[in-house]
């Protein structure tokens, strides 16, 4: 039960990584938990314990903390230099073959600066140093003999069918130009990337889209390969039945008002479901701090990357993204850990796919195992007042998302400038900037235009009925909101 507890804290939609690394602090290290001293260098043995996680079923790894779970910090003046040495020998086959891209982050716990990372499990089997390394509740170990080697490439390969090898998969079955679209989106995320400096064949490897299998020593480009960049003529020869079906439904419900029958790469299947979204479900007014988002694009781009991530291509039913009037149900073929209705509070994501999910990661259109789930929950809040998700775990992974009709009142974008003046007497007030920010997201919920309670807004917000209460009596006194007919809730003033 404590590793259940282990993988799924970090995914609690309220909790910054602060608040996990505290957690994690409270408890012993094991199977999915290892604390390393790192004062002003990495730790000699630190990617035993990468390659450990990736081979077993990830975990979480903290720099800076004595084994018995007492921080004693990271050296500020080295942390930066740390992190970038931890990137980079992650991408180095020196030190972890195949390389996995992993990057450290910075938290500040107790008053001390530590680093942490959540390695996920791999679809491979690595080696760092040439060593093969497992997970055990006692720590990292050694894996010599050749069975126990078989044993985990067979564990592996049964599950994971991504990495299934193609050996005359050969550079001009990708679609051309698709590798250097790729290349811009992982610079406008993230312009050092380490990959963007290297050689074409050399970034497939490091994505693990080119592999070696030790057991039989074929090499070659990988089923995650050819959906993420192949062409189409060839993604179809190799799954014949691959096909993504996007359907509405609102007034024919036997067939479909509208249609996209789709087989092509998951680069270009993405931004076609997400114009497919855009196309025929409303928006809504959202404010982040000061600037407004997209809660269509916030919940609709974790579920397609969920769609394409974590599908089991070997199945032969296709995926489905069907709009109805009051909601969108998703389906794909799926391998299950569990069965049945899954809790955004309290579950451990598994990656069904890793390669393509780390992929998917560097272009930025994931942030990290389980954000999906996390995120629908947190962002549908206020695109659908008083709904929630259903997410089903069976053989057919269902998702089900409550949406407003598609001719509600939801602030269309020719409306902003009538938000405009509400922002800007905000900004005559000479509040203290997190106030101000605060202010501006409550002022945001209004202009879905129903009344709101205190209460409401905390929920929203995951704040306190009381702070809320506090700034609805400033908004009120600056002539921004009025009371409501219902005693207690309030509406943006005339």
């Amino acid at each position: 039960m404590q590793n259940d507890y282990l993988k799924s804290i970090v995914f609690n939609r309220y909790m910054t990584t602060a608040d996990v690394v505290e957690r994690l602090l409270s408890q012993p290290e094991s199977i999915n938990l290892e604390f390393k001293r790192a004062r002003n260098q990495l730790p000699a043995d630190i990617f035993e314990s990468i390659c450990a996680f990736l081979n077993r079923q990830g975990g979480h790894l903290l720099l800076g903390v004595r084994n018995d779970g007492v921080p004693m910090g990271v050296a500020e003046e080295a942390a930066d230099a740390l992190q970038r040495d931890f990137a980079s020998l992650s991408n180095n086959p020196n030190k972890l073959q195949p390389v996995f891209l992993l990057e450290l982050q910075q938290v500040r716990v107790r008053g001390m600066l530590l680093l942490y990372v959540y390695v996920p499990q791999s679809s491979q089997v690595h080696r760092s140093a040439g060593v093969v390394f497992d997970r055990g509740h006692e720590g990292d170990f050694r894996v010599l003999d050749n069975t126990s080697i078989s044993q985990l490439y067979a564990r592996k390969s049964g599950y994971y069918t991504e990495a299934r090898i193609f050996p005359f998969l050969g550079a001009s079955a990708f679609k051309p130009g698709l590798l250097d679209r790729a290349r811009t989106l992982i610079r406008s995320y993230r312009p050092d990337h380490p990959w963007l400096a290297l050689e074409d064949k050399e970034l497939l490897r490091s994505a693990g889209l080119y592999k070696t299998d030790f057991l039989t020593g074929e090499q070659g480009y990988t089923l995650a390969a050819a959906l993420l960049l192949g062409r189409d003529e060839v993604i179809q020869d190799i799954l014949p039945h691959f096909r993504i079906d996007a359907l509405v439904r609102r007034r024919d419900l036997d067939r479909y008002d509208d249609r996209l029958d789709i087989r092509t790469n998951l680069l270009d299947a993405y931004d076609q479901l997400m114009a497919f979204t855009a196309k025929h479900l409303p928006d809504t007014f959202h404010l982040e701090g000061a600037q407004r988002v997209s809660l269509r694009e916030k919940i609709f781009r974790e579920v397609v990357a969920n769609l394409l991530v974590h599908r089991e291509y070997t199945n032969a039913t296709p995926a489905r993204l069907i709009i109805y009037a009051d909601r969108v149900e998703v389906e794909n073929a799926n391998k299950p850990i569990s069965h049945g209705p899954i809790n955004p509070e309290r579950f451990s994501p598994f990656p069904k796919n890793p390669t393509i999910a780390k992929f998917f990661v560097q272009l930025g259109r994931v942030e990290e195992l389980g954000s999906g789930i996390r995120n629908v929950t947190r962002y549908l809040k206020s695109y659908r007042p008083g709904a929630s998700a259903e997410f089903v775990e069976e053989d057919v992974f269902r998702t089900i998302i409550p949406v407003p009709a598609a001719d509600a009142d939801l602030v269309p974008l020719n409306r902003l400038a009538a938000i405009k003046p509400f922002i800007d007497k905000l900004a005559t007030l000479n509040l203290a900037k997190n106030v101000s920010n605060r202010l501006a997201q409550e002022l945001g919920f209004f202009f879905a235009g129903e009344p709101l309670m205190a209460t409401q807004i905390a929920d929203l917000l995951a704040i306190t009925p009381r702070t809320v209460r506090r700034d609805f009596q400033t908004l009120r006194e600056a002539g921004l909101i009025e009371p409501a007919e219902e005693y207690g809730s309030y509406r943006l003033a005339n």
